[in-house]
């Protein structure tokens, strides 16, 4: 698809997540591209600096392994008794699930939580997931960073209510869809500056001359329905940190 954009020749490729990303940055170094990326575009090697990308490409970052840490505290804020947590990644994305399981090594060090970690990039993937989490006794699940665990949102959050397993995300749209908290980067605010640059360039400015961005809006969404069907109770403090509240 990278390469079908390049061969018309349009004047700026929008990517979403690492893979589209790699593929555009593998398919054009001419074409400027705008990216949406939770790891570091640095260690991804696809800019020299934030301050100066230097090339053909850049974009809007979240800082991910911060959010990743504080996520899982959150969580166990929430569900103090849970000391068994499954961790799902997508293994279709290896880059990513290494930077999430790294990320959250000072988090469990902290809370002391046994964590389990499982993999799935399909629908059928994740069913298997959940019996894994039935059969271990998992407490509580925490997912990975993501887009296609936001796209399954409606199937996961089903699961996790019929099992009755809290769900922590990244993603305030799996909250919405019934999963007990999110914690992370407003993706609508990074989308809104994405298209900014996308606006930049169009009018004449080179990816390389323009920094990349960190978000800096972050929000906690608890679904209170969900707290309540699970028998929660949010903490007074949490409560007091709260973004918003579905109810």
């Amino acid at each position: 698809m990278a390469a079908e954009l390049v061969r018309k020749q349009v004047s700026v490729i929008v990517a979403g997540a690492n893979a589209a990303t790699f593929a555009a940055k593998a398919a054009t170094t001419t074409i400027p591209i705008v990216f949406l990326l939770a790891e570091d575009p640095v260690q991804l090697g696809l800019v020299a600096s934030l301050s100066r990308p230097g090339g053909n490409a850049t974009g809007i970052n979240f800082v991910s392994g911060e959010l990743t840490a504080k996520r899982l505290e959150l969580l166990h804020e929430l569900v103090p008794a849970a000391a068994r947590v499954a961790v799902l990644v997508n293994p279709a994305d290896a880059t990513a699930t290494a930077t999430v399981l790294r990320d959250l090594e000072p988090a469990v060090r902290t809370t002391g939580l046994k964590i389990q970690v499982l993999k799935a990039s399909t629908s059928q993937e994740i069913h298997a997931a959940f019996a894994a989490m039935v059969r271990e006794r998992s407490e509580a699940l925490f997912l990975g960073s993501d887009p296609f665990f936001t796209s399954r949102r409606v199937q996961l959050a089903t699961f996790a209510a019929r099992h009755g397993i809290p769900l922590a995300s990244q993603a305030r749209e799996i909250a919405e869809a019934g999963g007990l908290m999110s914690y992370g980067a407003n993706i609508v605010d990074g989308l809104r500056q994405q298209g900014v640059y996308v606006g930049r360039i169009l009018k004449g400015a080179k990816p390389a001359d323009l920094p990349v961005m960190q978000s800096s809006k972050f929000e906690l969404v608890i679904n209170a329905e969900t707290a309540r069907i699970l028998g929660l109770t949010v903490p007074p403090t949490l409560l007091a940190r709260v973004d918003e509240v579905i109810e």
